[in-house]
C-alpha cells in the first residue's frame, strides 16, 4: 500500500508568464483587469490589479479562482439555483461569475485562474489567454 502521491505544481515562471500574459490581453482589448492565480488547494500563488481596474474586482476575481480549482470546473458551471446559497455559506468565496477557470496541465489540476473588471467575456478571454502561454489544457 502506498501512502504518497505524485503531486505537479505551478512553478514562479509560469506564475510570472500567466500574469504577464493577461496584462499584455487585457492591455491589447482595452480593459484593465484584476488577476489571480491559485493553487489546487486554493491557495494564492499570484495577484495582480492593473492600474484601472476596479478594486473590489479582486475579491471576485479570487472568489472565481478559488471556484474554479475547487470545482475543478469554469466558475460558470456553478449551478444557477445553488449560487447565493454557496456564495453566503463560503462567504464569498465562490461564486458563478464568469472568468474563473481551471489550471491542467496534461490532464491534473494544478490551480485556478480568476479574472475581474471587465465583461464576463472579456474575464474569460483574458483567463484563456493566460492558460495559453504556459501551454495549459483548454477548457
Amino acid at each position: 500500500m502506498s501512502f504518497t502521491e505524485e503531486a505537479r505544481v505551478l512553478n514562479d515562471a509560469a506564475i510570472l508568464t500567466m500574469l504577464d500574459a493577461g496584462c499584455a490581453k487585457a492591455q491589447a482589448m482595452g480593459q484593465p483587469q484584476c488577476l489571480v492565480i491559485v493553487d489546487a488547494s486554493g491557495v494564492d500563488l499570484g495577484v495582480m490589479r492593473m492600474h484601472g481596474a476596479k478594486f473590489l474586482a479582486m475579491r471576485s476575481a479570487r472568489a472565481k479562482a478559488q471556484t474554479a480549482s475547487s470545482t475543478r470546473a469554469p466558475s460558470t458551471n456553478l449551478p444557477e439555483g445553488i449560487r447565493v446559497a454557496v456564495a453566503l455559506a463560503t462567504d464569498g468565496a465562490l461564486t458563478g461569475l464568469a472568468g474563473g477557470l481551471p489550471i491542467r496541465m496534461g490532464g491534473v489540476l494544478v490551480g485556478g485562474i480568476g479574472v475581474g473588471s471587465g465583461s464576463g467575456a472579456q474575464d474569460i478571454e483574458v483567463a484563456e489567454a493566460m492558460l495559453a502561454a504556459i501551454g495549459a489544457d483548454a477548457v
